[in-house]
């Protein structure tokens, strides 16, 4: 493949750009093929590479983000021209709301014939831009090294994201000499976050001040405590002080769900959260957005709530809530420097606010209590609540829960509990697109080999990726896709019914399927679940069987019960409202 000189090689671009993940210890890398990036995958052999086929570049990315956000290392993927290029916008969106570190290699046309109508030809650049961190356009072969190191770290700083590298077929094909100094490379950028900062020592020493007086302060985590790896930071500080701690669906294991301090989900739905929030005097918000859901459509908390707010990006600060103090930095080391600031202060604080930190486990027993009829119901078809107490009772605390859009990333950010510090639980609610589920645990799979991890997909979000069930075995991996079979685009029908009234849907049903059926077709196991006796014995089964297993559970045909609404409250819908 390559002529070797004194102190040079002499190779196409693509094997220059495969040297260069290689060097960074890239992880495994999916993408669809085409005559654009051909020496890529050439190259990919030659070196030995992890490199898959998948049948669709989204899924690509998908895994990818999935990878990423278990292992914090930078997810791969490639597409070919036109096509290849935005099939992959849905999910370069999704890692770049979620701050997931992703590179992203795209073949483009030849130079010399580009603009005469070239097959697949499109303004691909012009729209992947919007929907990545950075795009960078290969203009010069001998920049392949520079411009791809320039990818893993823009991908890997501030808030992580998704660059795409954008080659042209021309320089793709064409051979250069290389000085081998081209393919050095800086470790630090293999995984996110690649650099940290402090926040300043001023702004740290006032927040400490507030929290030492606060007589009921709570903390709001969200996705940026898992980009920081700020998890058992974050619960260390919560328990030298007795400060509950609430979580947004991607702040999930900020700090255990188990843990006597969490209060759970915050926003649109809730266990006991949001009242805590009405009630505090303080609230520290760590490495959150504090977008619509999270906020309740921007009601949660009410004004006039003093805020700390710590995040890595400084445009977050006062897009959504004024705070009164601004940590600008990494989440891990604020906290860390909050806690330093607190000094001999923190086990006074921690006296001081047992009572309120009490209130936390006596309030989510009695919400439990008011639930435990849903989360144990022998309904048939089965209640989705009694499906994850199943699931929380089933999976080991060094699991994971992958979760889709829709149904399974609320009913799961609701209702599902991690047990450790840390990322356990992984939705796409960057985006919130659905189909995530399949190869969101191909992504995580392979990302913790070893580690059980279940998936909970929708019947359309499974229907749109079904195929790469075919990757997942060809791959041996062992997964459990548990798919909510409920005949339905479930939540469009369950906001007809609300909004419109019972019965009153369309574009909403679909064909009775047995996915286990399906699974079998593809070589997989099935099993399907109709009684939900047999939840807890099924889910058991599927992590003793080696390779993916599809667990078709039969859930509740009914609009009226599909939304997670367990919290014993009624929805009542205003114009305008957003309820799911």
């Amino acid at each position: 493949m390559n002529a070797s000189t004194a102190g040079t090689l002499v190779m196409s671009g693509g094997e220059a750009i495969a040297r260069i993940i290689k060097a960074f210890n890239g992880g495994p890398m999916f993408g669809m093929g085409g005559f654009q990036v051909l020496p890529l995958y050439e190259a990919a052999r030659v070196l030995e590479m992890e490199h898959h086929l998948i049948h669709d570049e989204r899924n690509a990315v998908f895994v990818a983000d999935a990878y990423a956000k278990v292992s914090g290392r930078v997810g791969l993927a490639d597409a070919t021209v036109g096509p290849g290029a935005t099939n992959m916008l849905t999910a370069l969106a999704e890692s770049l709301n979620a701050g997931t570190p992703v590179v992203c290699v795209v073949g483009d046309t030849h130079r010399d014939h580009s603009w005469k109508n070239m097959t697949q030809e499109s303004r691909q650049v012009d729209a992947l831009r919007p929907m990545c961190k950075e795009i960078i356009r290969i203009e010069s072969i001998k920049r392949v090294p520079e411009l791809m190191r320039r990818a893993f770290m823009v991908a890997t700083t501030g808030r992580p994201g998704p660059v795409v590298v954008d080659v042209p077929e021309d320089l793709m094909h064409d051979t250069h000499t290389f000085d081998l100094a081209d393919f050095a490379v800086n470790p630090i950028y293999e995984a996110a976050p690649a650099l940290r900062s402090r926040p300043d020592g001023d702004s740290v020493a006032q927040a400490a001040a507030l929290i030492a007086a606060a007589q009921k302060p709570i903390i709001l985590a969200g996705g940026g405590v898992h980009l920081s790896g700020a998890a058992p930071t974050l619960h260390a500080f919560a328990q030298a002080l007795n400060v509950p701690v609430a979580h947004t669906l991607t702040g999930k294991g900020a700090i255990p769900c188990t843990d006597p301090l969490s209060a759970g989900l915050f926003g649109r739905y809730d266990r006991i959260a949001n009242a805590l929030i009405d009630e505090s005097d303080l609230i520290v918000v760590v490495g959150c957005k504090l977008g619509e859901i999270a906020t309740k459509r921007y009601t949660v908390p009410a004004p006039g709530k003093r805020i700390v707010h710590i995040d890595i990006v400084a445009e977050e600060f006062g897009r959504t809530l004024m705070p009164e103090i601004m940590l600008w930095g990494d989440a891990r080391l604020a906290l860390q420097d909050l806690h330093a600031a607190l000094g001999d202060q923190a086990a006074a604080v921690r006296q001081r606010l047992s009572d309120w930190a009490a209130e936390v486990p006596r309030r989510m027993a009695r919400w439990r209590d008011e639930v435990a009829e849903r989360l144990n119901s022998q309904d048939r078809p089965i209640n989705v609540a009694r499906l994850i107490t199943a699931i929380n009772k089933v999976l080991p605390g060094d699991g994971y829960l992958v979760a889709d859009g829709g149904f399974a990333a609320h009913w799961a950010g609701l209702l599902f509990d991690t047990k450790e510090a840390g990322r356990r639980f992984v939705p796409d609610r960057g985006f919130a697109s659905i189909g995530y589920g399949l190869p969101g645990a191909i992504g995580a799979a392979l990302a913790a080999p070893g580690k059980t991890v279940f998936s909970m997909t929708g019947d359309s979000g499974f229907c749109m990726v079904i195929g790469d069930l075919e990757t997942a075995k060809r791959l041996k991996l062992d997964i459990t896709l548990i798919v909510v079979n409920n005949a339905a685009s479930g939540y469009v029908k369950a906001l007809q019914h609300l909004v419109y009234g019972a019965g009153k849907h369309i574009a909403a049903d679909l064909e009775e399927v047995n996915f286990a059926r399906v699974a079998e077709a593809f070589g997989c196991t099935g099993i399907r679940v109709e009684d939900p006796e047999q939840i807890e014995a099924a889910l058991r089964q599927a992590m003793a069987t080696k390779g993916p297993v599809v667990l078709d559970v039969v859930v509740t045909r009914d609009p009226a019960k599909m939304l997670p609404g367990v919290d014993s409250r009624a929805a009542v819908i205003k114009k305008g409202d957003r309820i799911a």
